[in-house]
């Protein structure tokens, strides 16, 4: 499936250019998401998932294939497979950056293919829940990118729950200094992130009964001697 969404924030093109290459400043941003090693073009991790009851691990790679600074430009393919599963997901993630009054526009589409448990959810409900998933992921962004800088050490373990950090390609370090297993990534729960857009599907269908039932009734009392 293909997938569209569109953010802003409030920095210059350059400056929002070289945060989103910045894995390690942007990965607490990304929910569940642990990031093991980078070497300035491929990304070595894991992504925990929950649905219901059920938490899953994918394990695999994320390669930088296309960085163009002049264009503002990228091309990621990322593809992992669940630890304990035959699930499989494989995204080619196209981003366009666009400067406007001091401010920079991010155009991100998706290209994603999911197996497994995961695949249970529709196409609508997979693009509102990335809708919503995208909205965090730009408001923790824009609260980074006009933040204070601080010393490594200290942002490294106040990174919220949903990411582990790593010291680049020399080693793995969780929300507390200790590695992935043990810091206790939070995993990104579908059900969560989808029970807006069901809730909000459920509620038209609903509606929609209610409207039928009601003209039923109306025209059986009509119809009656």
């Amino acid at each position: 499936m293909e997938l569209h969404h569109e953010f802003t924030v409030p920095v210059p093109v350059d400056e929002a250019w070289h945060t989103l290459l910045d894995i390690e400043r942007v990965a607490p941003c990304m929910p569940g998401a642990t990031v093991e090693a980078y070497d300035g073009k491929t990304v070595t991790g894991s992504v925990k998932v929950k649905v219901g009851p059920i938490t899953m691990t994918y394990k695999g790679t994320a390669v930088f294939e296309e960085q163009d600074g002049a264009a503002h430009r990228m091309v990621l393919v990322a593809t992992g497979r669940e630890t304990r599963g035959q699930g499989t997901a494989r995204a080619t993630v196209t981003g366009a950056l666009t400067g406007h009054d001091g401010g920079t526009t991010v155009s991100v589409r998706t290209e994603l293919t999911v197996t497994g448990r995961p695949a249970q959810f529709g196409r609508g409900v997979i693009a509102e829940v990335g809708d919503r998933l995208v909205g965090q992921f730009a408001a923790c962004l824009s609260q980074r990118l006009t933040a204070p800088a601080e010393p490594a050490e200290q942002e490294t373990q106040e990174a919220p729950p949903g990411a582990v950090v790593a010291g680049g390609a020399a080693g793995v370090v969780g929300a507390a200094g200790a590695p992935p297993d043990e810091a206790g990534t939070e995993p990104l729960d579908l059900f969560r992130a989808a029970a807006v857009p069901v809730a909000k599907r459920a509620g038209v269908v609903l509606a929609a009964a209610a409207a039928l039932a009601w003209v039923v009734i109306r025209l059986w009392r009509r119809g009656r001697p």
